[in-house]
């Protein structure tokens, strides 16, 4: 996607000295880069496992729910750290390897893998907050979180019921959204082929055979047990995840930048990013093990090239420079982030 956003040269020049600092580091020559990786790879992906196994042979009705939950938990949080990375290319060399990676990981959440890369990289990436550019503000007239966008009667209660809607997200998202985007015109993608139809209804056939069906013909459970424990998990997954993405970029301090009538965006690509994204627990490499890199929003956003284990430390660069220069970049705790998030939706319900 073309760039349309303005040039300001004193915004440019400060990039460039933000880039000097960060390259100076030599951050990517971490020697033991892939054994913290694969030590990281296996606490996740090993709670992972224990929660699923557990399902065939917990034998009280509370504890298999429990475990489902837990494994809807757990393959969220290996998206977040792995899924992610893949994507930008930041783990391996070769493009094919990090794009089987991240497929197979997306699929343990049951979402098509290339819809939501196309989107992520060439839309949101490009000019978040942005309407009309930024895909992930196409959701639901249900919410409103930008200023431009209608407004309608019920959004005025939309801070309280915005958090039981969110609860749907993702079964919306398996089930709705990734079947919309294929059977639809899209601008994200060149042509929807052969290969672009198998990876959809392989992805799919993969999730619901190990997560439901499975459970469904093998676990010691009622099948209404089943039913149960697999929905209550999308329900919380759900709301975890979309709280947690949407304290990435829309909470009371965050901007949405505006376009003139050629849609060229009144700011440049550096304030569009640091003003439109926010950090969470920024320099803590305990939520930075956590999030992966998702509590280091603004970080992310100037450097996806990196990989997020380096994000804490690019955070104080970051940060040191820009508030040199009386730029004050958006930070909440993640309690802090869910207060503001649901603050912002009063205010744009008003």
């Amino acid at each position: 996607m073309k760039d349309r956003h303005i040039y300001i040269a004193e915004d440019s020049e400060l990039f460039r000295s933000v880039c000097r600092s960060v390259e100076e580091q030599h951050l990517d020559s971490d020697r033991y880069f892939y054994l913290k990786l694969l030590l990281k790879f296996m606490f996740w992906f090993t709670l992972l496992l224990f929660f699923y196994t557990r399902l065939y042979v917990s034998a009280s009705p509370a504890i298999f729910v429990l475990c489902y939950v837990l494994y809807g938990y757990s393959a969220l949080l290996l998206a977040f750290n792995f899924a992610h990375d893949f994507a930008h290319g930041t783990v391996f060399r070769s493009e094919k390897l990090n794009n089987f990676c991240y497929t197979v990981i997306y699929t343990f959440l049951g979402a098509h893998a290339e819809a939501w890369k196309e989107r992520h990289i060439h839309s949101h990436h490009h000019a978040p907050n942005v309407e009309h550019y930024d895909s992930d503000l196409k959701i639901t007239s249900l919410i409103r979180l930008t200023p431009g966008s209608p407004k309608r009667w019920f959004h005025r209660y939309q801070h309280i019921y915005a958090p039981f809607a969110y609860t749907i997200y993702s079964l919306f998202w398996i089930f709705v959204k990734d079947t919309v985007i294929l059977f639809s015109k899209d601008e994200y993608t060149h042509k929807k082929g052969v290969l672009y139809h198998l990876s959809f209804w392989t992805q799919k056939a993969v999730y619901f055979t190990f997560i439901l069906i499975m459970p469904l013909m093998h676990a010691p459970q009622l099948r209404t047990t089943v039913l149960a424990g697999f929905l209550l998990m999308h329900l919380l997954q759900s709301l975890f995840l979309l709280m947690t993405f949407l304290m990435t970029h829309h909470v009371e301090t965050t901007t949405y930048p505006t376009t003139d009538a050629q849609g060229n965006i009144r700011t440049s690509w550096l304030m569009n990013q640091v003003g439109s994204s926010n950090d969470m627990h920024p320099f803590s490499r305990v939520a930075n093990f956590v999030f992966g890199g998702f509590n280091n929003h603004i970080a992310h956003h100037l450097f996806p090239n990196y990989h997020h284990m380096y994000y804490p430390e690019i955070s104080r660069i970051v940060y040191g420079i820009l508030e040199k220069q009386h730029i004050h970049p958006n930070h909440t705790t993640y309690r802090g982030g869910v207060v503001s998030h649901l603050r912002l939706l009063k205010r744009m319900g008003r």
